[in-house]
């Protein structure tokens, strides 16, 4: 009878896990059909027809010099772009110019200069398909662009985007050469001219934006440079599509000098937009291991603000000081503009406190070095998957003391449990009795009913702190372990580490005391089928560190216990 028992239970394991391949198959085929194509602008030979989403012109700083009348602040911008702006889909061809690095691929439109697409060669939009990610762009999909210009009683964009030209439509950075410029030309009808000069680097997610201005006319130029990032309230196409992984933050963020990172989620800039003036500073749109931010001079005073237009969408950028020029004189605004992926050591070097945009939430200062170990042991044996497990051994090393003493306490409450158990029936019906006498136990064993506990409490920030350094690593991304573990930033595709790591957790619960209360008993014996369930979706690599931990945990345990046992008999 137990044979037939225990041979339908696996019958219907297997069926369970058949179903729900299949159901995790036909759903990712599903998203995978019914997700909008991109329409990309890159890699069209400078043909690309679609234009730079309507600009939405930023606020001047306060107190500028030479401001004081009304008419010389910049109009309303849906007024004052709706008869000049080219709908997407509308622009003449040849307006659009490419600009390839061995980093990055470009978009340009020449109305403005605005960078309407950004793809990333050395990332995959997915594993095993040479389409680069696209992480800025504008069409069907998505609206999320880098805008720039001048602004100001001068300004270049003051009234409607300025049109640009150039000497070709395709630019690509030279074998051998590690920069390149690409100069954009306007000229003005009072002898004002203006070059937008993008200036890249090799290896580089960097891109200098500069305006070169000359002022050949008979009165004094003044304007302001702004840049901002516009983006519509589209999912994150970095982050897990499964609907039961994480969610990491999407929104605006930078930083003041009283708070090093300040995020904005888009319900954030919606109600409550921020403006203020910072030193130097940086503001970014931020996603799932990548992000876009500008970063303007650190010596000059600019003006941030988030805010959501009248055509919904989210805006986070920044107003530079006044640029003052007399007839004859010359000047440059520039900033800074990144877009790649959140790799903290790069982005520490471009700005104090962007490398916080790789979010580790306030376990930051544990997370950070847990990280500069993991990447050092991944420089040495060069596999990220074999590196997460070495991390969680070194961790649990670091560790093994205090958590000898959390299982001593487990191993002894668990040698104490037949006598419990009596003196539960004995004083089924008198709970002060009870209490008094399985407190008087506790002290002729001397266990310490709560010795379990507390050393647990003290590794929990470090192992979520770990948890978080996982989660949050664009290295992660789309890099391979071993055998059907491809990615350790997606689910494990055959679910053979959730599993395992469900195994793991029963296996656990086997070497400690049941809890007295027959009720909580129970649902202690099915949290190992409840983080199952929930672990399937989860990042491989997730699911990975937790399976070794629960191991190592397991094995530590049973050793301890044994010790323990094999003593208690002795003395017997």
């Amino acid at each position: 009878m137990d044979v037939q028992r225990f041979l339908l239970i696996g019958a219907i394991a297997v069926l369970s896990f058949m179903l729900l391949t299949e159901w995790v198959a036909f759903k990712e085929e599903q998203i995978a059909a019914n997700a909008p194509v991109a329409e990309r602008l890159t890699g069209q030979n400078g043909n690309g027809s679609a234009a730079s989403p309507a600009l939405e012109t930023p606020d001047l700083p306060v107190a500028e010099p030479e401001q004081s009348t009304a008419d010389e602040l910049p109009v309303d911008p849906v007024t004052a772009q709706a008869e000049n702006q080219v709908a997407p889909g509308d622009a003449s061809p040849g307006r659009i110019i490419e600009i390839t690095t061995d980093t990055l691929q470009l978009a340009v439109d020449l109305q403005g200069g605005d960078i309407i697409e950004v793809a990333l060669s050395q990332y995959l939009e997915q594993l095993n398909q040479p389409e680069p990610f696209v992480l800025l762009e504008n069409n069907s999909r998505r609206v999320y662009v880098a805008q720039s210009g001048l602004i100001g009683p001068n300004g270049i964009d003051r009234g409607g985007r300025a049109q640009f030209s150039t000497s070709q439509m395709h630019y690509e950075l030279p074998a051998g050469e590690n920069t390149m410029q690409v100069d954009l030309h306007w000229s003005g009808d009072n002898g004002v001219e203006v070059i937008k000069r993008f200036t890249l680097t090799r290896g580089d997610y960097l891109v200098k934006v500069s305006y070169l201005v000359t002022n050949n006319s008979d009165a004094r130029w003044q304007g302001n440079m702004f840049g901002q990032i516009k983006r519509d309230s589209s999912a994150d196409p970095s982050a897990s599509t499964s609907g039961m992984g994480l969610a990491p933050f999407l929104g605006a963020a930078l930083t003041q000098p009283e708070e090093n990172f300040t995020k904005f989620n888009f319900d954030d800039m919606r109600e409550e937009p921020f403006k203020g003036q910072i030193q130097g500073g940086w503001i970014a749109m931020v996603q799932h291991y990548f992000l876009s931010a500008w970063v303007p001079g650190a010596e000059q005073l600019n003006t941030y603000s988030t805010r959501v237009s009248r055509s919904g969408f989210n805006i986070a950028g920044y107003t530079s000081p006044a640029l003052v020029l007399d007839p004859g004189n010359s000047g440059t605004l520039s900033a800074g503009f990144y877009a790649g992926p959140k790799d903290q050591y790069r982005l520490e070097e471009i700005s104090p406190y962007l490398d916080l945009t790789v979010d580790y939430g306030w376990l930051w200062w544990i997370a950070q070095p847990l990280f500069w170990l993991l990447n050092k042991i991944h420089g040495l044996v060069g596999n990220w998957g074999v590196a997460i497990i070495l991390l969680t051994v070194l961790v649990k090393a670091a560790f093994f003391q205090l958590s000898a003493t959390s299982y001593r306490s487990m191993a002894n409450m668990r040698r104490v449990q037949p006598q419990l158990v009596a003196l539960r029936e004995q004083y089924a019906n008198d709970k002060q009795k009870q209490s008094q006498a399985m407190m008087d136990l506790y002290r002729k064993e001397k266990v310490n009913p709560m010795g379990g506990c507390l050393p647990i409490l003290v590794q929990m920030p470090v192992f979520i702190a770990l948890y978080w350094v996982l989660m949050e690593s664009v290295e992660l991304r789309h890099a391979p372990f071993a055998l059907w573990i491809h990615d350790l930033s997606v689910m494990d595709p055959y679910f053979v580490l959730p599993l395992l790591m469900g195994a793991s957790m029963w296996f656990m619960q086997r070497l400690n005391p049941a809890p007295p209360d027959p009720m909580q008993a129970k649902i202690m014996q099915w949290m190992p089928v409840m983080f199952t369930f929930f672990f399937l979706w989860f990042p491989a690599g997730l699911v990975l560190y937790w399976l070794v931990n629960n191991l190592l945990s397991m094995a530590q345990q049973w050793y301890i216990t044994r010790k323990i046992e094999k003593g208690a008999k002795a003395t017997a």
